[in-house]
């Protein structure tokens, strides 16, 4: 499949959401998820300590109680069949359930071998993926380890290309809130890819490197993104500070065959 709906001929390919991700899956060869508040940054720590993280979707946006209620059961009952433990929401973990979608709680808690998060953003990309296409979690943490992998592996040509889906946000009624730190994440990647001789890339990811190049201050852009001001009202600063610390990871979490990310 060619044709503009997937920035077809370039090597480095950028797009938003699960519904970007679902389009340009048809015509790539390596997705990279890119969530940096907070899925991949929390794949990013969970893998650092050697934990695979079997990625659920969660509904997002206006759902009935009903359906939150459906999704839980089928949470719990994928984590049974996995043989994992279910992270909880990050306003609900006890000493019991200690893990959750922070990164914080994550970097505390203690070690279990499988570990299933549910996540209406990231989590959602990485199931968009048809089931024998890699896919990669990326964020601010491990960018160049990414990059080198990437290209180490002949992705990002236009013969192998690679896209690189920013997760966003969601909107109450459910709609696409593209956010700035996935912009900036993907950005990252773009550009590290580039200074690997990746290539060449669409309008789009070449306008997400201009935007990731473009800023000064990483840190305090995504701690004063609406993102970045939203986990802290909540009580997550740690978590935006976990998530810029940039390149502080060198494992790389890659989908195995059984769905979990493990480090590549």
């Amino acid at each position: 499949m060619g044709g503009w709906e997937v920035q077809s001929g370039s090597g480095v390919r950028f797009e938003w959401g699960p519904a970007g991700a679902s389009r340009l899956a048809s015509a790539t060869a390596c997705l990279v998820a890119v969530d940096v508040l907070s899925f991949t940054t929390a794949v990013s720590v969970a893998v650092d300590r050697g934990i695979r993280v079997l990625p659920f979707r969660w509904p997002g946006g206006p759902v009935s109680e009903a359906e939150r209620s459906g999704a839980a059961q089928a949470a719990t009952a994928y984590a049974r069949q996995s043989g994992a433990r279910l992270a909880s929401h990050r306003h609900t973990v006890t000493p019991e359930t200690p893990w959750s979608l922070s990164p914080a709680h994550l970097r505390a808690a203690p070690f279990v071998a499988r570990l299933v998060l549910p996540s209406p953003n990231g989590a959602a990309i990485a199931t968009a993926a048809p089931p024998g296409m890699r896919v990669v979690a990326a964020c601010l943490r491990n960018i160049t380890a990414v990059g080198t992998w990437l290209t180490s592996h002949d992705y990002g040509t236009p013969e192998h290309p690679v896209a690189v889906i920013a997760a966003g946000e969601l909107w109450p009624d459910g709609s696409l809130r593209p956010a700035l730190e996935d912009l900036l994440g993907a950005g990252a990647l773009v550009s590290a890819l580039c200074s690997q001789g990746a290539g060449p890339l669409s309008p789009e990811a070449a306008a997400a490197k201009a935007s990731y190049e473009g800023t000064a201050d990483l840190a305090h852009t995504v701690a004063t993104s609406a993102s970045g001001r939203q986990l802290a009202a909540m009580g997550f600063v740690e978590d935006v500070a976990i998530a810029t610390e940039e390149d502080a990871s060198a494992l790389v979490p890659v989908r195995d065959g059984d769905g979990s990310f493990v480090s590549g």
